[in-house]
């Protein structure tokens, strides 16, 4: 069980290669993809109150977990780099699921006020004339 999880950041660097030989795509893009695939897929699964709180969480979560990958994939074949690039990765994965917990109350639509009249449910509802 302790082999498994030292060769861990092993395995998630030869998968995050096959990843990009497969789709051509930078390392950059693939943390905004990354990043906007987790805020989505948790927003979409957690509707309810915090759910923007909750998406962006666990995307700072996969942002932080997968450089503590790299780093001990950096650490192992004695080849750190700097800070900087860490940091570079973490912003990449981080920015548009930060622009969109600032702003996501205004992308939601309105609650509508649900009417109570069977038949004429999409009419407004009117008070009748006084006699």
């Amino acid at each position: 069980m302790i082999e498994m999880w030292a060769a861990a950041p092993q395995v998630f660097q030869l998968l995050k290669l096959d990843i990009i030989a497969a789709t051509g795509l930078a390392k950059d893009a693939l943390h905004i993809y990354g990043g906007m695939t987790v805020f989505i897929l948790v927003r979409l699964v957690w509707r309810r109150r915090g759910g923007w709180w909750l998406a962006w969480i666990a995307t700072l979560v996969l942002a932080l977990g997968v450089e503590w990958l790299d780093m001990r994939v950096d650490a192992a074949g004695s080849a750190l780099q700097p800070d900087g690039e860490h940091w570079h990765d973490i912003w990449n994965t981080m920015f548009w699921p930060s622009v969109l917990l600032l702003f996501g109350r205004w992308l939601q639509p309105k609650a509508k006020a649900e009417l109570v009249s069977g038949d004429f449910a999409d009419e407004p509802l009117e008070e009748p004339a006084p006699v």
